[in-house]
């Protein structure tokens, strides 16, 4: 949708306001209730949800350069519209998502000054999403410095929470008080008795990335990401910032099944996405965290026409559609974050990625690029359009991107308005070659997916390479039965579970705290369109029987329930194939074994299933038998109740065949 369409509303009724006045909008369903309160001391909002007050009067606004206020406000008109409409996606967790909210926008004027901005606000069943619309006028461009919007929680409120200290994103959430967070990033989750909230932000193009700073024991406040001179942004108008929601819901599991984020987000971008076709994939990849081999050239490099094929050979036969290749192309030597001079196009010479690319296209196989950046976006963007070119001179049209630095070019943060028009600029790139993106070290998604489908996965996750060599042991249990709810609520998440192999005599301080069989039911738990394989074809050879699972659960679907959850404690989660009618369910738990008894309602009613079933064995424990498991079948139908007995650390995934 292009601005000027963006700023035309179409008006269900039009209300006069004066600075004083309180104006409401409420969800299609009655329940969620926003108000906009305009007084001599600035804008400020107030959220409800039946009874219960989740937002108390929060402020609005911003600070400009040269200590500009922009926080109070002469509200010129309002008017109110509503939408209800279907849409299709091209890949998700649903194939179909109902968009129907409630719309007020209210047009004002700096009070004292002459600049123009809109608030827009939608209100869903599920929560609201609010945003500011500069139109176009005089002022052409603007210096932003501040956000001063806000978010007042009830008091009783704990959250699930990431500090923004934690670099790439790759931090775990805590749970605390309000009274106990330091900075923090989105998504936030917020527990309230029988109530469960999730702050974030949506269609994050050219701004910079919302962190939330606590102002006081109950409220937290918008601190945008800077550039390295201080400048939150540099906004020419027209603009729209990005969408502040929050998801609202009774259960955990009503934030994992709200699309309202995708909703905030513009239709697909693409006129043929056709290309952006779900999949999964091994990788020469943990063997190098496993220090078996280097990235680098050396005698034990990874990434040699030899090795490759082998991995080719392996996926071919088992219908894997794609392997990952890291350490291909020059530039890995030494301390390679500090290299501003990777090559995307040059390949080191025991790599053959003409007879790769040759040998993978005999075989049915996909080849995945690796572009490491070391965060020199600079050199990257000079060199875009030579790489992409080259992928698909080799048939390749996927690639996993990566920034390991601390600083893009040795300056900007990630996260700022810098890194966030970097990344959109290598997502429209992508497109236009046809390419699909995996993205490392990546600014927390927004929901960008639905509008660029080949923005497939990122990472911005503290996922299972951790568990290969970090100083602290690896992931706990209980990390994967949180991650749903937080960082999962951003969008898909690039996690690389399913090992099967639990020693690394390279790095004996470190491994996978998990068993093999919840290993398989994170395929389920954990959504991504690209998943990978990540253990070695050795491994998964040693356990063929299980690594059927994995073969057989799909990465694209048409439907997405959770029928129990308690978030940091336990999750199980039902998902229905896109592409047959077969169901499947992942179970996990978190350091503490456990009995629970899912019912199979999400089944079709008046029809009997085979349930393959993968579970932890009687004697298995995360610690001292990880890879101990059984698999059995049985008949189920919808009325039944399947009880899941799950190990300490462990997990049961199921497959569920209609007959």
């Amino acid at each position: 949708m292009k601005l000027n369409q963006l700023l035309a509303v179409t008006a269900a009724g039009v209300l006069t306001a004066c600075s004083s006045n309180v104006t409401e909008v409420k969800s299609p369903d009655g329940t969620i209730k926003f108000n906009l309160d305009n007084t001599e001391s600035g804008l400020t909002y107030t959220v409800s949800d039946s009874e219960t007050v989740v937002v108390s009067p929060s402020r609005l606004g911003f600070v400009l350069a040269d200590g500009e206020m922009l926080d109070k406000f002469d509200i010129k008109s309002t008017a109110t519209s509503s939408h209800d409409e279907t849409w299709e996606t091209t890949w998700g967790e649903s194939r179909f998502v109902r968009d129907n909210y409630n719309q007020l926008t209210v047009e004002m004027q700096q009070r004292g000054g002459d600049l123009l901005v809109n608030l827009e606000v939608r209100v869903f069943d599920d929560g609201f999403g609010y945003r500011y619309v500069f139109p176009e006028q005089q002022r052409d461009s603007l210096v932003v410095m501040e956000e001063l919007t806000e978010f007042k929680l009830p008091a009783e409120s704990q959250a699930w929470a990431m500090s923004a200290e934690n670099a790439y994103l790759e931090g775990y959430f805590n749970k605390s008080s309000l009274a106990e967070l330091d900075t923090i990033r989105t998504p936030v989750t917020i527990e309230l008795p029988g109530k469960y909230l999730a702050i974030h932000e949506a269609a994050l193009t050219d701004f910079p990335k919302m962190n939330l700073m606590r102002t006081d024991d109950v409220t937290l406040r918008s601190q945008l990401v800077p550039w390295s001179n201080g400048v939150a942004a540099y906004v020419a108008t027209p603009f729209a910032t990005p969408w502040r929601f929050m998801i609202i819901g009774d259960e955990p599991g009503d934030l994992v099944t709200s699309y309202l984020m995708l909703n905030l987000n513009e239709p697909c971008a693409i006129a043929d996405a056709s290309f952006c076709k779900p999949m999964k994939y091994l990788g020469v990849w943990w063997e190098m965290h496993l220090f078996k081999t280097y990235w680098y050239k050396c005698d034990r490099h990874g990434a040699t026409t030899e090795n490759v094929k082998r991995y080719i050979d392996f996926v071919a036969e088992h219908g894997i559609p794609g392997v990952l290749v890291e350490g291909w192309n020059k530039g890995w030597e030494g301390h390679w974050p500090a290299n501003e001079h990777f090559s995307f196009t040059d390949p080191y010479d025991d790599y053959d990625i003409d007879e790769l690319s040759r040998y993978a296209q005999e075989k049915g196989v996909e080849l995945i690029m690796h572009h490491e950046t070391g965060a020199w976006t600079k050199n990257y963007e000079a060199q875009l359009d030579t790489a992409y070119q080259y992928m698909n001179d080799h048939n390749i049209h996927n690639v996993k991107t990566g920034y390991v630095n601390l600083l893009m070019d040795g300056k900007e943060d990630h996260s700022s308005q810098y890194g966030v028009r970097h990344y959109r600029k290598v997502i429209e790139t992508a497109a236009k070659y046809t390419s699909n993106i995996d993205n490392h070290e990546p600014v927390m998604p927004t929901g960008l997916q639905r509008t660029y489908p080949n923005l497939m996965t990122q990472e911005g996750v503290r996922g299972q390479e951790h568990s290969a060599w970090d100083q602290d042991g690896g992931n706990p249990p209980y990390h994967t039965v949180v991650m749903p709810f937080t960082r999962g609520l951003a969008g898909p998440m690039d996690f690389t579970f399913g090992t099967f192999n639990y020693d690394n005599p390279n790095s004996p301080h470190a491994r996978v705290q998990t068993t093999l069989a919840k290993e398989l039911a994170l395929y389920v738990i954990i959504y991504s369109p690209m998943q990978m394989a990540s253990d070695l074809p050795e491994n998964y050879a040693a356990h063929l029987d299980a690594f059927q699972f994995i073969k057989d659960v799909p990465v694209d679907w048409d439907e997405t329930v959770v029928p129990a959850a308690v978030i940091g404690d336990y999750v199980a989660i039902a998902r229905k194939d896109r592409n047959s009618t077969d169901w499947y369910l992942g179970v996990a738990t978190d350091e503490e074994a456990r009995q629970l008894d899912i019912p199979l309602d999400f089944l079709d009613a008046d029809a009997e299933y085979t349930a393959q079933i993968y579970a932890d064995a009687p004697d298995a424990d995360w610690q001292s038998n990880p890879t101990a498991y059984v698999i059995t079948e049985q008949t189920v139908t919808a009325e039944d109740i399947l009880p899941v007995k799950l190990a300490a650390g462990g997990g049961t995934a199921v497959r569920f065949i209609k007959k």
